[in-house]
């Protein structure tokens, strides 16, 4: 299915009913929307597995609909996160179409026709990745974003120009493309017509983001962590009401900080930043648009470098250290999240 977890299907879905499948979580890992990476993180995922389903379960408690169904138990029946006797790296869910937008260049530039989204469709992929952000922590794409010019200050409801580590008076809500060769910020207005929603609807998505956000807050304090930001994906049902579907809460799918630091994904994201493959990355990109070229990993001029060996060691202990500690239940034998954090603090020192 993905760079990350691939994609076991029971029943297909139809466009009038939901199918049946499994997300087998892997150890592999993905930035900069690259795909899989030279390395693999020792049970990260378990850890992905256990932190989505023990996030899902409280979203449901909240009232707002998800495609989970359980965690895949030793004698392959699905169980609820109680039930689970060890961590398991496999999650059945619901199933729902996914209708990929064809791309076509026009006047040398790459769009996207995403006419097959109306109002009308039912079971259903909506192919936009929907962002809450509590802060602004570095590494913000936000940044990145204001010094190109791709979006303001006013669009994103800030009065000031924002410094790194910010924490934000009320969350900034952003959306993205999810099935474009690479992700895209759009508006709002936009995004709605993408896919197909109404104004209703538009704005039924931005109060299942704020439970979410409020949920997944109030998991990552029992941790000690700070929920900077983070990503939900949604679908339609067979009635086109709204559920929160992939997976929730995880250190792949927030940005979650720990006295300043980085508890996430983002610590791979800060290691390749540093090598000379990202700037070919960020290069390709670049031309990628420029020329209207669909698969910019083709422009790239060299491949992934693998992680330093204890950087790879600490971001393991830090993805089984933050499964016990948001699930308050000891799944794995590792060292303390706030021990693993000043692990990383050590190495990162010693690289400075």
């Amino acid at each position: 299915m993905g760079s990350v977890k691939d994609l076991e299907v029971i029943q297909k879905p139809t466009r009038e009913k939901m199918g049946l499948g499994r997300f087998h979580f892997s150890d592999r890992y993905s930035v900069f929307d690259w795909g899989e990476m030279p390395d693999r993180i020792d049970k990260k995922g378990e850890a992905l597995a256990v932190m989505g389903a023990y996030c899902f379960e409280r979203l449901e408690e909240n009232s707002v609909r998800t495609h989970y169904k359980g965690l895949v138990a030793e004698n392959g029946k699905a169980v609820k996160f109680n039930d689970a006797k060890q961590p398991s790296s496999v999650m059945e869910v619901c199933l729902v179409s996914a209708y990929k937008p064809d791309a076509r260049v026009e006047n040398g530039k790459l769009v996207y026709d995403y006419s097959a989204y109306t109002s009308n469709l039912k079971n259903c992929l909506i192919p936009l990745e929907v962002i809450y952000r509590n802060g602004l922590p570095e590494g913000s794409s936000v940044f990145k974003r204001l010094e190109q010019g791709k979006v303001t200050l006013t669009e994103l409801g800030l009065d000031h120009y924002p410094k790194p580590g910010e924490r934000l008076a009320k969350p900034i809500f952003d959306v993205s493309t999810k099935l474009e060769e690479t992700d895209r910020y759009v508006s709002w207005s936009e995004a709605a017509k993408i896919a197909g929603l109404t104004s209703i609807e538009a704005a039924a998505v931005k109060v299942v983001l704020s439970k979410v956000n409020e949920t997944i807050t109030e998991i990552a304090n029992r941790a000690g962590l700070v929920n900077e930001d983070g990503k939900i994906e949604l679908a339609f049902d067979s009635q086109r009401r709204l559920m929160v579907i992939d997976v929730i809460g995880t250190l792949d799918e927030c940005r979650f900080t720990l006295d300043g630091l980085h508890v996430s994904k983002e610590i791979a994201r800060q290691f390749y930043k540093k090598t000379a493959w990202y700037e070919h990355v960020e290069e390709a990109k670049k031309a990628a648009e420029a020329q209207g070229v669909k698969d910019w990993k083709s422009l790239v001029k060299s491949p992934p470098p693998p992680l330093d060996t204890e950087l790879k060691s600490i971001i393991a202990e830090m993805y089984m250290a933050a499964a016990n500690e948001m699930t308050g239940r000891r799944f794995f034998e590792t060292p303390k999240l706030y021990d693993v954090v000043n692990e990383y603090k050590q190495w990162a020192g010693e690289k400075s």
